[in-house]
């Protein structure tokens, strides 16, 4: 089941990203508990550098309630 983000925050560039140039996307798998907010989040791939501030950011989301817990893959865009 794919349960609706009601509430993305975004992440911060980081400064070293910045300075470097990166760009690209992290992609988050976070698990959500059945009242909407995000109870874990790990990284499933991107740049390491802007791997920290995506899974900040994605612990951060809220989903709409469902009536179990589910797994859901957040994709964070870095420009």
């Amino acid at each position: 089941m794919h349960r609706k983000a009601v509430q993305k925050v975004m992440p911060s560039y980081p400064e070293m990203a910045k300075t470097m140039r990166l760009s690209g996307t992290v992609r988050v798998e976070v698990k959500v508990a059945p009242n909407g907010k995000v109870m874990s989040a790990a990284v499933l791939g991107g740049h390491p550098l802007l791997a920290a501030v995506a899974v900040d950011a994605a612990r951060q989301w809220k989903f709409a309630p469902g009536p179990d817990e589910t797994t859901e893959v957040v994709r964070l865009e870095f420009f």
